[in-house]
């Protein structure tokens, strides 16, 4: 019996979405062009209405002494009309550093503070990325909340994002 409880407790450590309820896997695709710049990127859920329930994530230059990472913020043109220009960055547990290439991980709780207050209601999880020297692309998952089965939605970019893919557990 302890021997049991041990791989039990074991294999749920191990799991790679021990906690998170909604797991976003964001592709940032590498791109060949003279002078890159790492994109920002926001990612949020929006109403049907296309307002915005929940800020998942806002990546962009956080570094920047003058803070002149924030003026930018506004080339992510549809999630600043929605939030941007009415948020005061930095958000905790939102905002953070661009991110390189290579596939990103996002991992959220049903009733963690960011999506505990969502209706049961069709949402569209909604990512857009623009980068410096570069292009702007958003894409969109619908999904409704809550799920009554686990569910894996996908979607594909065609520059600035590559493969998205939004995972609903129970």
């Amino acid at each position: 019996m302890r021997i049991w409880v041990t791989l039990g407790a074991t294999g749920l450590l191990a799991s790679p979405a021990f906690g998170a309820d909604l797991q976003v896997q964001l592709e940032i695709p590498k791109l060949d062009v003279a002078e890159y710049h790492r994109p920002y990127i926001a990612v949020w859920v929006e109403r049907p209405d296309h307002s915005v329930a929940a800020n998942l994530a806002v990546w962009y230059d956080v570094a920047n002494k003058k803070k002149e990472g924030e003026k930018w913020l506004a080339d992510l043109r549809q999630w600043w009309r929605r939030a941007g220009r009415d948020l005061k960055v930095p958000i905790d547990g939102v905002t953070g550093a661009t991110r390189p290439v290579g596939t990103h991980t996002l991992e959220f709780a049903s009733d963690g503070p960011l999506l505990k207050d969502l209706s049961p209601v069709q949402y569209e999880l909604v990512v857009e990325a623009a980068r410096e020297v570069g292009g702007r692309e958003v894409l969109r998952i619908p999904f409704q909340w809550p799920l009554e089965n686990p569910t894996k939605l996908e979607a594909k970019g065609q520059s600035e994002i590559g493969a998205l893919s939004l995972e609903i557990k129970h």
